[in-house]
């Protein structure tokens, strides 16, 4: 057996999917809290998951099985418990979910509790939370992240908050509870609560419209609260590592997903750990020998890793790579990062990666269709990578980056993050589809000599980002860098014609049984390899940016965005509409909590990104540039606002001078940021023409 198809077909037959399933299933077992699950970065829960499928990697016949041990935030939440009496001598007692907080009652205390509404600034008025239990309403996915009420409620003395899911996740059910990453200090302790048992409390808390609304009339409850929460910075804990050695050991292919969890996690990432090791399973058992070194990464700490900040997921990932194995930089020639296999997103399945590998996806998939039963609407590719997943943090580092599409599709609304997320919503033929779809993948990445890169996409999407209008209003130098781009295009085209060309040569080597010729033939291109993977990471380095909503983007996006809702403020303010100049400023960087919250809240969760060393923000680090703090303004704005709302004619020159100010800092950045990018597509220039030579 040689050929590539026929290799495919034997993998096709040797997948055993209910394996992979009983994996799933069995790594439910260790569990941080008794009743509600949870496996958590640094608990002996996770600890426990770790050294199972060390057992696993070993007795399927992975050769070099090894704990990685890297440095996290370790949280250990074993129990949150609210009871309450209602007012006709009822009595209750609720499970409750947590954020990734330190907090201990040390048994059942007597709390007060408020309700708060949106828990915002304008909800503390006037009310004393000292020492109480603070009961909110939130939406993460539509408003915004937990960490700012929190942290609010933290400043006004509270003891903790308890988070209601209004929409945004969990959905499927009022007694969903949800459990996402805090992204802020583990003092501001939280909890969270679902819609069926907060409605029992809020029904005895005050006046409450037909809609569910907050009205501002309240009373204190009292309630019994039995919590332990624990986090402790900077702990051990291992990334769980296996290898099918390779015929050619200076490259590596990897496949990864996460063993961490919130609640059972069968789905998230259960069944990705158990698809990745059955990805394994089967190569081992159809007797095939790698050209490329195969490695296959169980990862701790993607749900949470590091306190205090924004970039708190992901962790695991990201220390392995950069601290645990940096030598796999310029060595691993791609990542298959798994996330929620066992389920359709959608009738149509996608693998998401890199601009660079597009078109070798597009090709390597164009035979591979899922049944009509997984997905009638059949597979397509999508890119760029998002900052979802572990696949981020490895591509970042400089390693191509792929994960089978799961951010689109109602599961993330209704039963992610949720005690819903068990076998029920296992779906088999999906299951099946992915394991043949990436073990055909890898499959197709060993048949090549040279990392299949297509740079001329990621030029052009650089292209496709530069905004002609923008560059005249900013007198931004766009010639210069257009002219370079198109350079960048035809050199990146001309590459990867080169590539698949030494790419069909080797293939046809293998296929012929000419094993040692192949082997030579992959030695002679390694340098070209490095050099190649050098680019892949210098462009992420030049060209990979996150706006305040974790969006990638390119250098002088952000600044674009910030630039036109400037503008359209900027006319606002010259008809005299500070309502309408409001609503523009609310869209600028993260100026949307300065209508919030107080200024010590926005200021916190502004420094610390701005502010902090790579070690806490990770690989979020650099990659939010130009803040503009609007906060002065925001307050004066709305000040004036009031006054226009009850007949009065405000002065608005002065906020005008200063959104003035704002415009002319951002148009002189949008330049900077231009001729950034000119200079790094230079230098992109030089070094792909490196690799032409060296044809």
């Amino acid at each position: 057996m040689n050929s590539l198809r026929e290799w495919e077909e034997a993998f096709e037959q040797a997948v055993d999917v209910k394996k992979s399933y009983d994996l799933a299933k069995r790594m439910e077992g260790p569990k941080t809290n008794p009743v509600l699950g949870y496996r958590t970065a640094g608990s002996k829960a996770e600890w426990e998951t770790g050294e199972l499928l060390l057992k696993e990697m070993q007795e399927m016949g992975l050769q070099n099985v090894q704990k990685d041990k890297i440095k996290v935030d370790s949280w250990d939440f074993h129990h949150a418990v609210l009871r309450y009496r209602d007012k006709e001598g009822k009595e209750y007692e609720f499970q409750l979910g947590a954020y990734q907080t330190d907090f201990h009652t040390e048994g059942f205390q007597e709390f007060s509790m408020v309700y708060l509404g949106r828990g915002t600034a304008e909800n503390y008025e006037n009310i004393d939370v000292k020492g109480k239990l603070v009961l909110i309403d939130i939406n993460q996915r539509e408003e915004w992240w937990i960490n700012f009420p929190v942290y609010q409620a933290h400043l006004k003395g509270a003891a903790a908050l308890i988070a209601v899911q209004d929409q945004g996740y969990g959905e499927i059910h009022d007694t969903s509870l949800n459990a996402q990453d805090i992204a802020g200090p583990k003092e501001a302790a939280a909890f969270s609560i679902s819609q069926a048992d907060a409605a029992i409390l809020k029904e005895d808390m005050g006046n409450m419209e037909k809609t569910g609304n907050y009205t501002g009339d309240f009373k204190e409850i009292q309630v019994l609260f039995d919590a332990q929460s624990t986090v402790i910075r900077d702990r051990e804990s291992y990334n769980i590592t296996g290898m099918i050695p390779g015929e050619e050991p200076e490259q590596m292919i990897m496949l990864s997903a996460h063993y961490d969890s919130y609640f059972t996690g069968f789905q998230d990432d259960n069944a990705a750990v158990a698809m990745m090791l059955g990805i394994a399973r089967t190569f081992i058992d159809m007797g095939y020998k790698p050209r490329k070194t195969l490695v296959f990464c169980a990862m701790a700490a993607e749900e949470w890793g590091v306190v205090d900040s924004k970039y708190d997921w992901s962790t695991g990932a990201y220390e392995q790579v950069f601290t645990a194995h940096p030598e796999w930089q310029g060595k691993v020639i791609a990542d298959f990062n798994f996330e929620l296999p066992a389920h359709a997103h959608g009738k149509k399945d996608a693998v998401r990666c890199t601009y660079e590998y597009a078109s070798f996806m597009k090709k390597a998939t164009e035979h591979i269709q899922p049944s009509k039963e997984a997905y009638p609407e059949g597979l397509e590719v999508h890119f760029p990578i998002q900052t979802w997943s572990d696949d981020f943090s490895i591509a970042i580092a400089g390693i191509p980056s792929s994960v089978n599409e799961f951010s689109d599709g109602e599961f993330m609304e209704t039963h992610y993050h949720s005690q819903f997320d068990n076998e029920d919503f296992y779906d088999e033929p999906v299951y099946r589809f992915h394991h043949n779809l990436y073990g055909k993948l890898v499959l197709a990445f060993d048949h090549t000599a040279v990392v299949p890169m297509d740079f001329e996409r990621l030029f052009a999407a650089v292209e496709d980002s530069v905004e002609k209008a923008l560059c005249e209003k900013t007198q931004a130098n766009e010639t210069n860098l257009l002219e370079r781009l198109k350079k960048a295009k035809e050199l990146g085209h001309q590459l990867y014609d080169q590539i698949q060309k030494i790419n069909e040569t080797y293939k046809n080597l293998l296929e012929a049984g000419k094993y040692e010729e192949a082997k030579a033939m992959a030695a002679e291109y390694a340098a070209l390899n490095s050099s190649l993977l050098y680019i892949f990471r210098k462009e992420q380095d030049y060209f990979v940016r996150l706006n305040w909503h974790d969006d990638g983007l390119f250098p002088q996006q952000g600044v674009g965005e910030n630039l036109k809702v400037i503008y359209k403020a900027l006319g606002c303010l010259k008809e005299d509409d500070p309502e309408g100049a409001l609503e523009a400023v609310y869209e600028i960087d993260n100026n949307r909590y300065a209508f919030l919250f107080d200024r010590e809240v926005f200021r916190y969760f502004t420094e610390y990104v701005l502010n902090q060393p790579a070690d806490r923000l990770k690989w979020g680090y650099g990659r939010i540039i130009h803040h503009e703090n609007l906060y002065d303004l925001v307050v004066s704005l709305k000040e004036k606002n009031k006054l226009q709302k009850a007949g009065e004619r405000p002065d608005l020159e002065e906020e005008y001078k200063i959104l003035l100010q704002a415009a002319n800092a951002q148009e002189q950045c949008y330049r900077d940021d231009i001729d950034y990018m000119a200079s790094s597509v230079e230098k992109l220039l030089a070094a792909m023409e490196g690799c032409v030579q060296k044809q």
